[in-house]
């Protein structure tokens, strides 16, 4: 395991968006009287949502608000991978998983292209300041095999070319199309449906690309106010 660090260049302050204070309280507000530590990751995630990723200023916030010692929250925030402590792209982190399934099927050739289209490192940032990446352990879509996350989506199915296309469609502003990239249902088997084969999916795409293609932004910044879509019917 890599030793984990706050970032050397830290903000002066951090605080939630108005919406995104009234959303923490209310996961505060989920725990009996002195249990209020337990909202922890919730909050520490959405910080990151809101700035990208942890500083020093929003793990001590979070740590007031919860009435906890800095040093409790900082263990948790280098415990977790998901947690990035240093500055990302300003468009997307990708997280290239390097775990076997994915290595057997061309991990290596994604990692190969974040180096020549990226930076060579990972946690550097690119030139352009839009991206950043880094390997990481499975991401649970073994069947889907070599994949990557970009923001709060899978991509999947790839291969060196379709995922350079999707680096660049991102730097152009586009909205790739989340889930697998050879056509594909989900986790459906590549040789096709071996049961339910007359039957046709509820929805065009599967929820998670169906919802990212909605917001028309899979890599959104959340501030607390967004309206859910499911419930207004567009999605």
């Amino acid at each position: 395991m890599s030793l984990r660090r706050l970032h050397h260049e830290q903000p002066e302050s951090f605080a939630f968006t108005a919406a995104n204070q009234k959303w923490a309280e209310a996961q505060i507000a989920k725990y009996p009287e002195g249990r209020q530590a337990s909202a922890v990751i919730p909050l520490l995630w959405r910080a990151q949502e809101q700035e990208s990723w942890l500083t020093k200023p929003a793990l001590e916030y979070v740590a007031d608000m919860l009435g906890m010692d800095y040093i409790r929250v900082l263990e948790v925030a280098t415990f977790y991978f998901m947690f990035q402590l240093q500055p990302v792209g300003s468009v997307a982190h990708v997280q290239v998983c390097g775990t076997t399934s994915c290595m057997i099927c061309g991990a290596e050739d994604l990692i190969a292209v974040c180096k020549n289209k990226i930076a060579k490192n990972p946690h550097e940032i690119s030139a352009d300041g839009k991206f950043s990446w880094e390997e990481v352990e499975c991401l649970g879509a073994c069947s889907n095999a070599p994949m990557v996350q970009i923001g709060k989506d899978f991509y999947e199915d790839l291969t060196e070319e379709i995922f350079a296309a999707i680096l660049d469609k991102f730097a152009a502003g586009e909205v790739p199309k989340p889930g697998p990239q050879n056509g594909r249902f989900a986790a459906e088997p590549l040789s096709g449906l071996t049961s339910l084969a007359d039957g046709k999916p509820v929805h065009a795409e599967n929820a998670s690309a169906g919802l990212a293609l909605a917001y028309g932004d899979t890599i959104k910044r959340i501030q607390g106010d967004e309206v859910p879509l499911l419930k207004t019917g567009k999605a």
